[in-house]
C-alpha cells in the first residue's frame, strides 16, 4: 500500500515530468527550419500549457488529491486522460531524463579533452564607449550575474582524430552568433574581431546568426573588414539572419567585407600544403551542399550553423566540424550545466568540443543574442589551435 509520503513523492515526480517534457519540445521545436513566427506562437502555447496545466488540474481535482494524501487507501477517480498523461509524465523520466542525465557536461560523454587557456575581458571597460545602446540592454546589461559583455577569449588546443601532419598547430579562429539587433553597440563586434585578428589565425570562419536587424546590414562591412586570416575568412548564415527582408543584402555585405560566403558551397583549397575542402552548412534554414564521399585524400572542415548536422558531417567524412546556434544555453546551472537548447539534441551539445568518429566538433556559445542575459555563460571567442589526436 503507498502512504501519503509516497503519493507525494509520485505526484512530484509527475510534475517534473510534466515540466521535462515541455522543455524537451522547446528545444527540439527550434530546431526546425519552419518559419520564426510559427515557431515562437508554439513556443508561446507551450509555455501556458507548462505553467497553467498543474494549475487547472490541481484546481479542478483538488478534492480528489486531498483524499487521496489524506487516505492513501481510499477510492479515487481521475479521468481516463488525467491518469494516461501521468503515466506519460511518469514515462519520460526514462525516455527524456535518463539520457538527459548522462550527457551532462560532468561526465563528459563523448567531449574531448581540449587544453584550455581563458581569459577573460570586461568588453564594456575596454572600448571605453557605452556598449549599451536601448533601454532594455541598458537595464539587462546592469542585472546581476549577467555576464553579457565579459567576454571569454579562449585559447583551445584542440585534438583531432585523422588530422594531418602538415596541419598539426594550424590556428583557426572562431566566432558565432553575432546576433546585431541595434541593441548593442557595433564596438563590441569590432573589438572581438580585432582580437581574432591580433591571434594572427590561419583561417576565421563564422558559423552563423551574425544579424537580426534590416537596419544593422550597413554595420557589415565596417565591423568585419578589419579581419585578416592567412587562409582566408569564412561565414555562413543562420536561422536569425532569415529575419533580414532579403538574405543577399547580408551575403553582399560580407563579401564587401571581404569574407567567403561558403553557404550551400564548398572550397577546395591547399592548407599549408594539405589538401582540404572547406564546406558550409546552413541547414534546415537554407540549401546544404552535395558532397561526393570522402576517399580520403582531403581533409574536410565543415562551417555549420547548428550541432544539430553533426550526423550529416559523419555520413559526408568531415574530420572537423565547427558549429554554434546553442549559445551554451545562455544560461547554465552548476554542476547540472545548461537547461535551454534549441536543439534536436536536446542541451547535449549546447558548447564545448566532441568526438563522433570519424567526426571532432567544436560548439561555441556565440558572442550575443536576443535575449540579452547570460548567467554563469560568457560569451566566447574561440581561438583554436589544431592538434593530432593521441592514440590512447
Amino acid at each position: 500500500m503507498l502512504t501519503p509520503n509516497r503519493w507525494w513523492f509520485i505526484l512530484l515526480a509527475v510534475l517534473v515530468g510534466h515540466f521535462g517534457i515541455h522543455l524537451a519540445i522547446y528545444n527540439r521545436i527550434n530546431g526546425f527550419g519552419i518559419p520564426r513566427r510559427t515557431i515562437k506562437r508554439i513556443v508561446k502555447v507551450f509555455f501556458v500549457s507548462a505553467i497553467t496545466l498543474p494549475f487547472v488540474v490541481g484546481y479542478l481535482y483538488f478534492d480528489t488529491f486531498q483524499k487521496l494524501l489524506v487516505e492513501p487507501e481510499a477510492s479515487v477517480y481521475f479521468p481516463p486522460v488525467v491518469m494516461a498523461y501521468g503515466v506519460v509524465c511518469l514515462a519520460s523520466w526514462l525516455v527524456l531524463g535518463v539520457p538527459w542525465l548522462l550527457w551532462r557536461p560532468i561526465f563528459g560523454v563523448e567531449c574531448v579533452g581540449a587544453e584550455r587557456t581563458i581569459e577573460v575581458v570586461d568588453v564594456q571597460r575596454a572600448v571605453n564607449r557605452p556598449l549599451a545602446l536601448t533601454t532594455k540592454c541598458k537595464f539587462e546589461s546592469k542585472l546581476p550575474l549577467n555576464q553579457i559583455f565579459d567576454l571569454a577569449i579562449e585559447r583551445i588546443m584542440l585534438p583531432v582524430a585523422g588530422l594531418p601532419a602538415k596541419l598539426d598547430g594550424y590556428r583557426i579562429a572562431h566566432l558565432s552568433d553575432i546576433h546585431l539587433t541595434g541593441d548593442v553597440h557595433p564596438d563590441y563586434a569590432k573589438y572581438v574581431v580585432t582580437r581574432a585578428t591580433d591571434w594572427r589565425p590561419d583561417m576565421m570562419v563564422i558559423t552563423g546568426d551574425i544579424i537580426d536587424r534590416q537596419s544593422c546590414v550597413d554595420w557589415l562591412p565596417e565591423i568585419f573588414a578589419a579581419a585578416d586570416a592567412a587562409d582566408g575568412c569564412y561565414y555562413v548564415l543562420g536561422n536569425h539572419d532569415t529575419r533580414i527582408e532579403d538574405s543577399r543584402q547580408t551575403r553582399r555585405a560580407m563579401d564587401l567585407a571581404g569574407w567567403t560566403d561558403l553557404g550551400s558551397d564548398s572550397v577546395l583549397c591547399h592548407l599549408r600544403g594539405q589538401s582540404a575542402r572547406i564546406i558550409g552548412n546552413e541547414y534546415p534554414w537554407f540549401d546544404r551542399p552535395e558532397l561526393q564521399p570522402n576517399d580520403g585524400s582531403e581533409f574536410r572542415i565543415l562551417v555549420s550553423h547548428s550541432p544539430d548536422q553533426i550526423g550529416w558531417a559523419r555520413r559526408h567524412g568531415i574530420q572537423l566540424m565547427m558549429a554554434g546556434h546553442t549559445h551554451g544555453g545562455q544560461g547554465r546551472l552548476p554542476l547540472i550545466g545548461p537547461i535551454l537548447s534549441p536543439s534536436f539534441h536536446g542541451s547535449r551539445f549546447a558548447s564545448g568540443d566532441f568526438y563522433k568518429p570519424p567526426t571532432t566538433m567544436h560548439v561555441s556559445r556565440g558572442l550575443g543574442g536576443v535575449h540579452l542575459m547570460r548567467i554563469h555563460c560568457r560569451p566566447e571567442l574561440s581561438l583554436i589551435t589544431l592538434r593530432p589526436q593521441q592514440p590512447k
